[in-house]
């Protein structure tokens, strides 16, 4: 019989009972002694065996509520879920990188939509009646047009991929099924950039973003630009075909690295904010657009460089609020260059500190409100506060979204409509957009 008898080391047997937010199992010892633990790489139902062999309290954060007694490192699967598949990713057990690829598709779709639904149901919000679950876009293998890699220059050369897991130790990756072919193809170039200016001490962070220009690298870490630094990272540019290469600040633009937003172009600064597909960007545009209808005047909130505002503009007035003046300028750059739209207006403000009032909101038939994963508090306070009709919610975070989703309720909106985008295939992270309607007078 499965068992756990030595509840004091905490080896024997386990059953995962579920997910937790991060994507490991949440493990309870089959003896019924002793506490749950995280186990990396397991699916809920399965039997494993294992020892903790990190103890203390694991966060809340963690499991998604409730606390976990330690860590199961390389639990052996004695009972698999029928959910199971082989991970195709030769990199998968020491890349950080991936956290579901163990797992089938379908599952992880129902997952991530489950997270979502179990958010709002903390905060008493039903998907069920709040508001119909549509389905989960999720984008296809291959398809990152951005990402964040970290590189490391070592006695033969250098190391660039993804942190192995909980780990500072760079993996160097030779393969990759998330990340586009041209990030892929650049790996052994952007390896010789490392060589080049990164010192033995220190690790870099490499942004790198496919454009129809060609790829756009923004690196920090580095060493102090000089001109010998200068002269050999210019004919490395040069010889990679790369559109811009920004070096701590410092950039080197041989193309513009422009992207389609709508009718518009848009170069965006090193390091702005992009949607990470292609798809996952055509899903949510197509979802705010749903949201807003015929409202012809719009207000963007957290803009960016126009993910949203630019689209729109084809139809409506839109008014775009950014925290940074960069992202903002490149939107407006792109809006004056476009054909076609109706008019845009900017404001650079931080809604986290000066968040938009009612009477300001007034004027707006609609509201497209993208916020960082910290959420919106303050901004949803004065939205629920506000007569706008309609709001489209972007966000990448359930929890936060929930908390201000319930300010919204409360206020009278009703959660009409929800959609999950899975644009980080095969990672715990998952974005909704959802349509607010309001059903009763604020107050």
């Amino acid at each position: 019989m499965p068992r756990n008898d030595m509840p004091g080391t905490g080896a024997g047997e386990w059953r995962i009972e579920r997910l937790g937010r991060r994507g490991d199992g949440v493990a309870v010892p089959l003896g019924g002694a002793g506490g749950r633990a995280l186990a990396a790489m397991t699916l809920p139902g399965e039997v494993i065996a294992g020892e903790v062999t990190a103890r203390g309290t694991v966060g809340r954060e963690a499991v998604g509520g409730g606390a976990a007694g330690g860590v199961i490192a390389a639990p052996r699967i004695l009972s698999p879920s029928p959910d199971r598949v082989r991970a195709p990713c030769p990199h998968y057990r020491t890349c950080g990188g991936c956290a579901l690829m163990h797992a089938s598709d379908p599952f992880v779709a129902g997952w991530k939509a489950e997270i979502v639904r179990g958010a709002l149901a903390a905060q008493g919000i039903e998907v069920g009646t709040g508001g119909a679950a549509g389905a989960v876009h999720t984008s296809p293998p291959r398809s990152r047009r951005r990402a964040v890699l970290s590189g490391r220059r070592t006695k033969k050369g250098a190391l660039v991929g993804f942190h192995a897991r909980a780990s500072d130790v760079v993996v160097d990756v030779a393969e990759c099924l998330v990340i586009r072919p041209a990030i892929l193809a650049a790996l052994p170039d952007l390896r010789r950039l490392v060589s080049l200016g990164g010192s033995r001490t220190a690790e870099l962070t490499l942004g790198v973003t496919e454009t129809p220009a060609g790829l756009d690298i923004a690196v920090s870490g580095g060493k102090p630009m000089t001109p010998g630094l200068l002269s050999d990272l210019a004919a490395l540019a040069d010889a990679c075909g790369w559109a811009r290469l920004d070096w701590d600040g410092e950039a080197l633009t041989r193309r513009p690295p422009a992207l389609p937003l709508g009718r518009a172009q848009v170069v965006p600064p090193p390091r702005a904010f992009l949607q990470a597909t292609a798809e996952g960007e055509a899903a949510l545009v197509a979802a705010v657009r749903a949201i807003v209808g015929d409202a012809a005047r719009i207000a963007d909130l957290y803009a960016g460089i126009g993910t949203f505002t630019l689209p729109l503009a084809e139809r409506a007035e839109v008014h775009a609020v950014e925290g940074l003046a960069a992202p903002l300028d490149a939107l407006d750059a792109g809006w004056r260059g476009a054909h076609g739209l109706r008019r845009v207006t900017t404001e650079t403000r931080d809604l986290a500190r000066r968040p938009l009032l009612p009477d300001e909101l007034a004027r707006f038939e609609a509201v497209v409100i993208d916020p960082p994963r910290a959420g919106a508090p303050a901004q949803a306070e004065h939205l629920a506060a506000s007569r706008v009709p309609v709001v489209a919610w972007v966000s990448c975070d359930p929890v936060t979204f929930a908390r201000d989703a319930r300010r919204m309720v409360l206020g009278g909106y009703r959660l009409s409509a929800l959609e999950v985008v899975d644009q980080f295939r095969w990672s715990p992270h998952v974005e909704t957009v959802a349509a607010f309607h309001r059903q009763r007078t604020p107050g």
